[in-house]
């Protein structure tokens, strides 16, 4: 769908996201730029984004010497 499609018809797009499941595309001069889609998949995104994450700590913790250590200094550097 057309983002200018998708705005002129938002409020039933976002009908047909919430109430019928639909997972809609958005694209602009045909390169698709965004996905509009239930609460329910970006829930189920974020949980295997965190079983993602979970696996690679694990892995990093089970074998340290494979893993990329950081030093703290520089971490903290980067925070600031």
């Amino acid at each position: 769908m057309s983002v200018t499609d998708a705005r002129d018809d938002f409020a039933e797009l976002v009908n047909r996201v919430a109430y019928g499941k639909d997972r809609v595309i958005v694209s602009r001069r045909g390169r698709e730029l965004a996905a509009i889609v239930p609460v329910s998949d970006v829930a189920l995104l974020e949980l295997l984004d965190d079983e993602l994450d979970l696996m690679a700590a694990r892995a990093a913790l089970a074998d340290p010497a494979n893993s990329e250590a950081l030093d703290w200094k520089d971490v903290r550097g980067e925070l600031d």
